[in-house]
């Protein structure tokens, strides 16, 4: 048990070292390097119990091991889950400001208001915008100028890459709209 706990150390520290410099900007890799981090630790606490068992016959160091191993490898479950489930739920990023968002859509010209707005990961680098833009009358007449204004300006100062945009004419905008789609 030693020596394959030796071995698995060897291989899971390097495997662990070779991710570690990858997973700062992935998600997928980040899982990665602490399951090779993970098991790396997990290899320790076998050399450890192994030689506890092999120099002092504590057999019952072998199931307290198991057990401190499984809470591990639960603790990490749920501090590194937020992330994807956050993707998977169609939150909205947490580095992200509304009102920024907002903001910078009401600021294009020809653009009178902005409501139902929805702001979600699409994916682990990706943020998506869905809304409905009130145009001016004399904004109606430019509405593919001002589309093309407020994507540019999106993807310029709020990074957000992709955009389903509604325009509604002033005269016939939605009335008593929340200003974001799951409600103020």
């Amino acid at each position: 048990m030693v020596i394959l706990g030796g071995i698995a150390l060897a291989v899971d520290t390097l495997t662990a070292l070779l991710t570690y410099s990858m997973q700062k900007g992935s998600v997928n890799i980040g899982a990665l390097f602490l399951h090779n981090l993970s098991d790396a630790l997990a290899s320790v606490a076998v050399i450890a119990g192994g030689a506890l068992i092999i120099l002092y016959d504590m057999r019952w160091v072998d199931p307290a091991i198991t057990i401190a191993i499984a809470a591990y490898i639960l603790w990490l479950a749920f501090t590194e889950i937020g992330g994807p489930i956050r993707t998977l739920m169609l939150g909205s990023p947490p580095a992200l400001d509304g009102e920024k968002v907002i903001d910078a859509i009401r600021a294009v010209d020809g653009v009178q208001d902005v409501h139902h707005v929805h702001l979600w990961q699409m994916q682990e680098h990706e943020a998506a915008l869905d809304c409905h833009v009130v145009l001016t009358t004399e904004g109606w007449t430019r509405i593919e100028a001002i589309k093309a204004e407020i994507k540019k300006t999106l993807r310029d100062s709020c990074e957000i890459s992709h955009s389903t945009l509604e325009f509604e004419h002033v005269n016939h905008a939605h009335r008593g709209a929340n200003l974001y789609g799951h409600g103020d």
